[in-house]
C-alpha cells in the first residue's frame, strides 16, 4: 500500500486564519460545497494574510510593480463542507529562498474542528512588463526582513 506524504511543513513562518460561511451558491447537486470552491477560501485566506502581515496584500504588490499568479496548486478534499456552516481559513507562510511565494492551507469546520480541506499554492511574481522576475523582488525582502522570516 502506498503512502500518502504530507503535504503541510511542521512549522510555518507566519500563520493567519480567518472564518468563512458556506453560502449556498457554493454547494452543487449534493448539497457539498463543489470542489472548485475551496480554491476561492484559499484566495480568500491569502488576502486575508496579506492585510494582516502588512506589505504582502493584493495593493501592497500590485504598488510595488508585480503581481504573483499561482503557478502551482494541490488540494486535498478530506470532509465535506455545507451551505451554512461556518468553517475557518487557515493560511500559512512557509518561507523559501527562491523569488516565489508558498502558502499552505487548512480549512476547518467550525462547529468540530474536522479538517475539510488541505492545499499548497506556489505564486511567482511577474513584473510590470510581463516577465517573470528570477530573483527576488526588493519589497518582497523588505516584507520578509519586517516580517523576520528570511
Amino acid at each position: 500500500m502506498k503512502r500518502k506524504r504530507n503535504i503541510l511543513s511542521a512549522d510555518p513562518a507566519l500563520v493567519h486564519t480567518v472564518r468563512i460561511k458556506v453560502r449556498f451558491s457554493e454547494v452543487d447537486s449534493m448539497r457539498v460545497v463543489w470542489h472548485g470552491e475551496y480554491v476561492r477560501y484559499f484566495e480568500d485566506g491569502r488576502e486575508a494574510f496579506g492585510e494582516h502581515f502588512a506589505g504582502l496584500s493584493y495593493r501592497d504588490i500590485h504598488a510595488s510593480g508585480y503581481t504573483t499568479p499561482i503557478v502551482e496548486m494541490h488540494v486535498e478534499y478530506k470532509r465535506p463542507l455545507h451551505v451554512a456552516e461556518h468553517a475557518t481559513v487557515e493560511t500559512r507562510y512557509v518561507p523559501t529562498e527562491a523569488a516565489k511565494i508558498c502558502f499552505e492551507y487548512v480549512i476547518r469546520r467550525e462547529t468540530d474542528g474536522a479538517v475539510a480541506a488541505i492545499g499548497t499554492t506556489t505564486q511567482v511574481f511577474v513584473n510590470d512588463r510581463g516577465e517573470m522576475e528570477l530573483s527576488m523582488p526588493e519589497f518582497f525582502k523588505e516584507w520578509k526582513r519586517r516580517w523576520n522570516v528570511l
